[in-house]
């Protein structure tokens, strides 16, 4: 390992970064060793590099970091390529409000505007996928925009920042540039919450309500507003449903938890015999929830009478789709705190009263929807039913296990099969942009913020060719987490849309067989194929021992498909998905 000498006086820019980057709590960051100046000073200062080997990856492991931390995310990047690079990963923060600040090389000053190698303009690159964009120019000023940039990622609704450095002006010596002492790293950096009078008027709309319903987004798990959700849900004797960031608000075991209300309301789905309970609502909380297309079925899943108190700590969210009733601008854990200590001057006899009944209707679609999917989830057919690989996966997953997904069907698979067994339990979706092969850096990211706990990821086959490379990444960096591979040998939801629509699908569906499992033993780590369910328990019990990380290629049934609502009653590659292969 690199060994660097300690930073001394006087410190260049760089030094003088990588000082303020510890401040703000900084101890890792993602890079590929560019900008130079900035990664040596950062190794002296005590920050650790995991080097990724694909420039979008970096942003993502970033973001998975983050997520889990509870501290932002940082990436560095070369300008150019690499930059360009950045941009969907940072989209994908911007969209699920996930801070993390990249530092981005910028062509010298000098050469600005005189088409210098790699030059674009990346302020202008930036800017729509970012919440702020600044490039330091005067090396005093350095410590005052780092600063912006770490303020803006982590206040107020949190979101990546991006901070360019030309080439030069990191080794210059640094000037003085005060006395910064304060560390803004975490996230949420201020924690507001609405005017009293008009929590007061939330706690009786629900105290008066005849069926008020609490619907959570992923704003609700970055505010850690979890543990307060679940004694609010118990007070007030309130049904809670969340959206799939949302997931792990709760625990969905609980009598009063629906589980995830989104885009699959087919056959077999938790979704479809829970529309009727959400139909009867007559109020409606939505806590850091976006009412995006996937989070509310193409804004079909609320009932359109039903008056809605919407949470959110950003304003221009509030009331966007759906009209607010009443507006509760502030941060979802902050929030929802004043909300309960507020119900408690409020008369919830009625909400008891219907406690009962509420967790019978509750209990027979939990029932009913289970026993739609119970087949393919005992499946023992080989290429293996996903419903079944879930079910395996689900009995290996503790209290403190963290399941991340890709993009695309895997993120469906787990939302609605996967119960979150304690509030604040960890699942981790691209579902801001939903770019396949974010699932294994993202993983990756959420294994070096916390590297004792157990991690699970599970991707596509599609979508983990778009992030192999990294297997490198784990075995160089020793992490271990295990890593299921769902093959079927094609692209699942383009080939089985495209059939409903039209009928038909393109060639680019099909894929060429790939050996997953010799793959990752090619880069070190360990790889097992398997095709029944007794080979895939026996593979997942032995990477649930190992210390290297493992990639367990799974053969997959190719006609199988998740219970998406635009699948029912369609016709889907000629089979429907209740039937088993050959039937």
């Amino acid at each position: 390992m690199n060994t660097f000498l300690p930073l001394v006086d006087p410190r260049t820019v760089a030094e003088e970064l990588a000082l303020g980057l510890r401040r703000h709590g900084v101890e890792v960051l993602f890079g590929q060793s560019l900008p130079p100046a900035l990664i040596m000073a950062c190794h002296r200062a005590g920050i650790r590099q995991v080097a990724y080997r694909t420039e979008n990856m970096g942003g993502a492991m970033a973001d998975g970091f983050a997520r889990i931390a509870g501290r932002i995310g940082v990436v560095t990047a070369q300008n150019g390529p690499a930059a360009t690079l950045l941009v969907p990963p940072l989209a994908e923060a911007l969209k699920v409000s996930i801070p993390v600040v990249a530092l981005v090389q910028d062509v010298m000053r000098v050469n600005r505007d005189r088409n210098a190698f790699q030059e674009i303009d990346q302020i202008g690159l930036f800017q729509p996928v970012a919440k702020w964009v600044g490039r330091v120019d005067v090396a005093s000023r350095a410590l005052d925009y780092l600063d912006m940039a770490v303020v803006a990622a982590t206040s107020g609704r949190p979101g990546p920042a991006v901070l360019l450095l030309p080439q030069e002006l990191i080794w210059e010596e640094a000037a003085a540039s005060g006395n910064r002492r304060a560390a803004y790293g975490h996230y949420p950096l201020d924690r507001s919450q609405p005017q009293p009078a008009l929590v007061k008027q939330a706690a009786r709309m629900i105290a008066e309500a005849r069926q008020p319903m609490v619907i959570a987004g992923g704003g609700l798990i970055a505010s850690g507003g979890s543990e307060v959700l679940a004694k609010l849900q118990e007070r007030a004797a309130l049904p809670v449903s969340t959206t799939v960031m949302g997931k792990g608000s709760v625990d969905e075991t609980h009598p009063l938890s629906l589980g995830v209300l989104a885009y699959f309301s087919g056959t077999g789905s938790l979704g479809k015999h829970m529309k009727s309970i959400v139909a009867d609502s007559d109020l409606l909380v939505l806590v850091g929830t976006r009412t995006n297309q996937n989070g509310t079925d193409s804004w079909e899943n609320y009932p359109k009478e039903a008056r809605i108190i919407h949470i959110d700590q950003d304003g221009l969210e509030i009331g966007r789709n759906y009209e607010a009733a009443l507006r509760l601008l502030g941060d979802a854990r902050t929030t929802l705190q004043a909300l309960s200590t507020a119900l408690e001057a409020q008369d919830l006899d009625k909400r008891q009263a219907a406690r009962a009944a509420l967790e019978g209707r509750i209990a027979d679609a939990k029932t009913a929807a289970r026993g739609e999917s119970a087949s393919e989830s005992v499946s023992v057919l080989s290429p293996m039913r996903p419903e079944r690989i879930v079910s395996e996966i689900s009995r290996h997953m503790d209290a403190a296990t963290i399941l991340v997904t890709d993009a695309s069907y895997s993120s469906v698979w787990v939302a609605d099969l996967i119960e979150a067994k304690h509030p604040g339990q960890r699942f981790l979706t691209p579902r801001g942009l939903a770019g396949l092969g974010w699932g294994l850096p993202l993983a990756i990211g959420a294994k070096v913020a916390r590297p004792e706990a157990r991690v699970i990821c599970m991707v596509g086959d599609g979508g983990f060719a778009h992030s192999w490379s990294e297997l490198e990444t784990l075995v160089r960096t020793g992490l271990s987490l295990t890593v299921i591979v769902l093959n079927n040998g094609i692209l699942g939801f383009q080939k089985h849309a495209e059939s409903v629509r039209y009928g038909a699908y393109s060639d680019a569906c099909d894929l060429a067989p790939v050996d997953h499992a010799a793959l990752a033993r090619a880069c070190g780590c360990n790889g097992i194929a398997v095709s029944t369910p007794e080979e895939l328990a026996q593979a997942l019990a032995t990477a649930m021992t190992s210390d290297k990380a493992t990639v367990i290629d799974a053969a997959t049934d190719q006609n199988a498909y998740p219970p998406l609502s635009i699948y029912e009653g369609a016709q889907v590659l000629g089979g429907r998905r209740s039937e088993p292969v050959g039937a």
